[in-house]
């Protein structure tokens, strides 16, 4: 379905967007815009299964510049609940996807064979990607032999494309997920996520923990029906014809189990000793307030775009959907045998928890967390050569309620700006509810929120920022290296699907 009908189809009312828009309250207030999906079977019991770590995907082959990898997106099941097959949807046919490492300066190419019912777009969530190669949403891989409707897609492929990543960037934790026009939510929602790890010079010159003691961590919320079988409110189950989600969940899909890497609150035998922890809010829509039960120290060393110039104490951790905070626990205050929590303080009932660490005893760790931790240049706004504004509003999408970037649902070929290469610009960006904004391409920089100076979270180079219900926020935004046509969204993904989405163009 293209976006003109798709904003037919909304104007007609077959689609019931958001009526009202409900906001999930947690112990500061409201916490997350969107609406509890609930579970229709019995919750899992927590803190009985153990972590597990999605698998490290290895090159299926490498040269003196690439190293070339398979990914085959198909079908699977996962064993979210007990006795029970849950269908999904996955790249390599786990949830989550496999894990790609890649070093800062060598490509790495990604063949994607797409065995799925539906065509798909592949985004790298925070990479600094050519504009070809970054998963523009009408960029689409069909499944071989499609014979549905193709009107959608700008750029089309069939059965297998490679995706060419340069890795022009620092040290980051980067995940790569689904980015289909309109389907985004439900595809991500089956399983289609994973994480992209990307380490450098810089990064591996530091004394920080590493092997099994670098743990990428991907929370998500989900529902399930009376048969265990993910629940979701889509208009259309096949996600081939009309795209959004019944009411009230046009606002958000928030669920009622939380999953770590796949498992529904696991427990992770730890040593007594300094874990680095890459938490990944990969949900929909649900707002995390992450912090330590007993209480303890989350250090944070990096964000979205890499290691932070300096550490940083929390005793909560605020993260908006898409966002990733690096952070080092210091399991050694901890006496053996004791079972430390990680609590989610915007979370009601079981969505309060979200995993566990049981602190196995003493052991050898040759791990410290330097004063310094990069090396790194920041923006100044006497390099910014233009300003722009960004209204990020519940408003009318087709004659119904929807989402909108300057009042204009999401338009593949229209742009909302045309910023020059090798420029830097200040973006204001304004919101009604909570809207966690993703700019691809660009990592930039929090300048303020308010009159007042960059939040306790918002410290480092970004990809998403997370703004409260009317809160206007300004960024640095510096463009480099790669023209084209690329996004500015909301990373809630009911409202990204329900066109809170804009396009820009870097000349």
């Amino acid at each position: 379905m293209n976006r003109r009908r798709f904003l037919a189809v909304l104007g007609g009312g077959a689609a019931t967007a958001v009526v009202g828009v409900p906001l999930v309250v947690g112990v500061r207030g409201a916490s997350s815009t969107g609406a509890l999906l609930p579970s229709r079977c019995p919750l899992p019991v927590p803190f009985t299964r153990p972590l597990t770590v999605p698998a490290v995907l290895r090159p299926t082959r490498t040269d003196a510049t690439t190293d070339y990898y398979t990914v085959t997106q198909r079908p699977g099941t996962a064993a979210f609940l007990d006795g029970v097959d849950t269908r999904i949807w996955g790249y390599e046919g786990t949830f989550p996807g496999p894990t790609i490492r890649s070093r800062s300066g060598r490509r790495a190419v990604v063949t994607h064979h797409n065995q799925l019912p539906v065509p798909v777009s592949v985004h790298l969530h925070g990479g600094h990607t050519p504009a070809s190669e970054d998963g523009f949403p009408t960029d689409l891989l069909f499944p071989a032999g499609f014979a549905g409707d193709m009107s959608m897609a700008g750029v089309m492929t069939h059965g297998t494309r490679d995706y060419a990543y340069t890795v022009r960037q620092r040290a980051a934790t980067l995940w790569y997920h689904d980015h289909r026009m309109d389907f985004t939510g439900p595809s991500v929602w089956r399983g289609l996520a994973g994480f992209h790890l990307v380490t450098d010079d810089e990064e591996q010159r530091l004394p920080l923990p590493s092997g099994e003691r670098d743990l990428p961590l991907m929370i998500v919320d989900r529902s399930f029906d009376a048969g265990g079988q993910l629940r979701y409110p889509s208009i259309d189950g096949t996600l081939l014809h009309t795209p959004g989600v019944t009411e009230p969940y046009g606002a958000g899909v928030l669920g009622d189990v939380i999953l770590v890497n796949g498992t529904p609150w696991p427990v992770a035998p730890v040593a007594a000793a300094r874990y680095r922890l890459r938490i990944l809010n990969a949900s929909n829509a649900r707002r995390y307030r992450l912090a330590l039960d007993p209480g303890g120290v989350l250090l944070q060393i990096g964000t979205d775009g890499g290691l932070l110039p300096a550490p940083r104490p929390h005793e909560a951790i605020e993260l908006a959907p898409a966002q990733r905070f690096d952070v080092v626990v210091d399991f050694s205050r901890y006496r053996t045998g004791q079972q430390v929590t990680l609590v989610n303080e915007f979370g009601e009932g079981r969505a309060g928890q979200v995993m566990r660490f049981h602190v196995t005893g003493p052991a050898p760790d040759g791990s410290s967390v330097p004063s310094t931790l990069s090396v790194d240049t920041a923006l100044s706004t006497g390099d910014s050569v233009a300003t722009r504004t960004f209204h990020f509003r519940h408003g009318t999408v087709g004659g119904a309620a929807g989402w909108t970037v300057n009042g204009e649902p999401f338009a593949p070929d229209r742009d909302v700006a045309r910023p020059r290469l090798g420029t830097t610009e200040t973006w204001r960006l304004m919101s009604d509810f909570h809207h966690p904004i993703h700019v691809h391409l660009a990592h930039f920089q929090v300048l303020s929120r308010g009159i007042g100076a960059p939040g306790d979270y918002d410290h480092g180079w970004k990809d998403t920022i997370d703004l409260r219900p009317a809160e206007e926020a300004t960024i640095l935004v510096r463009f480099e290296d790669y023209p084209g046509r690329y996004l500015l969204h909301c990373h809630n993904l009911e409202h990204e699907d329900m066109a809170m989405m804009a396009a820009f163009t870097v000349a």
